[in-house]
């Protein structure tokens, strides 16, 4: 009676293990490794469970666990009920790589099956990346940012690699176990002997493969003209941010931080996400606001410096005709938009305006409203404006041409996809600052967690980053994805130090994603062959289990 309660309870925990695993994997957590076993629970359930509702139903759960033990956090705000919808529906997308890969057990056979995973899931996480109910917070590839020196060769993949290498691992590692069930007669040692080499050929090698890549990157990346940055942490209250009147004092603030590390030497200065601006500023009108011309007074004294810093900007259109889908109006039949905003400010008259294009859905972003305007209504308000933020472009990188300095100013959210920091990098940006406000969720792991992700983009590009968060992390990430003098979180800060422009490309940078590129065009090859099948009542060849 017992052996057959555990036989009908066995697939809920083995769904229950598999997002217990993923959980306790996932940064900040020191239990890493734990990833390179924790789908063979699900391996083992696909094997195991036959009705295809109990099958989705136990992938649902174990998705379900994973998400909402990682990023609860997503629900810390005045509005839980977000945290929910986010991470109980990005559970059930991630449900269908693996509802493909059960289906294609019949059609590929057992060989066959495993390598549609890895398409399927790969070509999940690539569409994840690039519409617009975005949330790649969970890209497989992300959880080895505590450990840079494992995946140096990210500059050759992306983190797509280190998806590869996570799902490739466990089937592995399934695949011995589950032929050992199978030669029970031959001793454990020496099965070991004989079968172990491939599994641990595919975990140990790409730890070797980083080691080459590591030290002859380190060389490549020391080279060039140093530059000197000040960084500025305020530690301002985001849900107080935003309040009446409130806007003056944050900027002297902002001032008064930046003077106890700024010199004639300093080339950048870096102030956080929304630092100016907190209830919008006309961009036609920038030089007129009194912050812009206090921050010029500053930089008179220091005529080599820049300030990047972030703001909420607003674009006017003179007519509807003009305006983009996300426009909102105003009287006399003119439109405008609000963005997210980075700007360049310097003493000349030019200020440089980059606009936010990746968008937190539900926040910055209604997705898809342009077809359901109605949705609208629906964005949280976190303070500022609220609705749609514009996606109207903005420029691509800034330009300092007395240093022949370009930067990329990515805002907050953006920093989280790679393929995207990678073009502008192309574009030819030497250097990368991450400007971010990760205050909303208080002192949880989301912004523990969005420090670490930070050094994945370091590594992909080779490039050095200046990060100023506006309650923490606020710090300095090398090339080889190493943080420097980072600041305690909720805390005030100013750091300074000197960083090298990176002048080369890296593979990654080059080519851009092509794990995840092939793998769509084989998901795609896969999809039509199995409709041929379908059609055709062809059945392919099934290797035995």
């Amino acid at each position: 009676m017992a052996k057959r309660s555990i036989h009908r309870l066995l697939p809920s925990l083995l769904a229950i293990s598999s997002g217990l695993l993923l959980w306790a994997a996932w940064p900040t957590s020191p239990l890493t490794l734990l990833v390179f076993i924790a789908f063979i629970p699900l391996l083992y359930l696909t094997d195991l469970v036959q009705n295809r509702w109990v099958y989705f139903g136990c992938v649902y759960l174990a998705m379900v666990i994973w998400n909402v033990a990682t990023t609860w956090w997503v629900g810390n705000t005045p509005l839980p009920a977000s945290g929910i919808a986010a991470n109980t529906i990005n559970a059930l997308i991630m449900c269908v790589p693996w509802l493909g890969f059960k289906n294609s057990r019949k059609r590929f056979g057992v060989t066959g099956s495993y390598v549609a995973l890895i398409v399927y899931w790969l070509t999940f996480e690539y569409i994840h990346l690039n519409w617009e109910l975005s949330w790649p917070w969970l890209t497989l590839g992300n959880i080895f940012a505590m450990h840079p020196n494992w995946v140096q060769w990210y500059e050759y993949t992306g983190a797509s690699g280190g998806t590869l290498w996570i799902l490739v691992a466990n089937i592995a590692l399934y695949s011995f176990w589950r032929q050992r069930k199978t030669l029970q007669a031959v001793p454990l040692g020496a099965y070991i002997w004989k079968s172990g080499g491939k599994p641990i050929a595919v975990i140990i090698v790409p730890f070797l493969f980083s080691l080459m890549v590591g030290f002859k990157s380190s060389a490549d990346t020391s080279r060039g003209k140093p530059l000197s940055i000040v960084i500025v942490q305020p530690n301002i209250d985001p849900y107080d941010k935003f309040a009446d009147g409130a806007e003056n004092l944050q900027l002297e603030k902002f001032l008064s931080l930046t003077r106890q590390q700024v010199d004639s030497n300093t080339a950048y200065i870096v102030w956080p996400e929304t630092a100016l601006f907190p209830h919008g500023a006309w961009e036609h009108q920038l030089n007129e606001q009194p912050a812009v011309q206090a921050i010029r007074q500053l930089l008179r004294q220091y005529p080599k410096a820049k300030l990047i810093t972030g703001a909420t900007t607003l674009k006017r259109y003179m007519s509807k005709d003009e305006a983009p889908y996300s426009a909102r109006p105003l009287e006399g039949g003119v439109y405008f938009d609000a963005f997210n905003t980075g700007l360049q400010i310097d003493t000349s008259s030019a200020i440089q305006i980059y606009h936010k294009s990746k968008l937190v859905p539900g926040v910055e972003l209604v997705p898809y409203s342009r077809y359901l305007t109605f949705m609208e209504s629906w964005a949280l308000d976190m303070g500022g404006i609220t609705g749609s933020y514009g996606r109207t472009p903005g420029v691509e990188v800034l330009e300092n041409t007395n240093e022949h300095i370009k930067a990329f100013p990515t805002i907050c959210y953006e920093s989280i996809y790679g393929e995207f920091i990678a073009e502008h990098v192309r574009l030819g940006a030497n250097l990368l600052f991450i400007i971010t406000n990760d205050g909303w969720w208080g002192n949880t792991e989301g912004h523990r967690q969005h420090l670490q992700y930070a050094r994945l983009r370091a590594i992909e590009t080779r490039r050095w980053i200046a990060r100023s968060a506006n309650t923490g992390v606020s710090c300095f990430v090398d090339p080889m994805g190493n943080i420097k003098l980072a600041q305690p979180y909720w805390e005030e800060a100013v750091i300074k130090s000197t960083v090298t422009p990176g002048n080369t490309f890296t593979f990654y940078v080059q080519y851009g994603d092509l794990l995840s590129k092939g793998a769509v065009i084989f998901c795609i090859l896969l999809i039509v062959y199995s409709i041929i099948l379908r059609f055709t009542n062809r059945k392919p060849y099934v290797e035995g289990n």
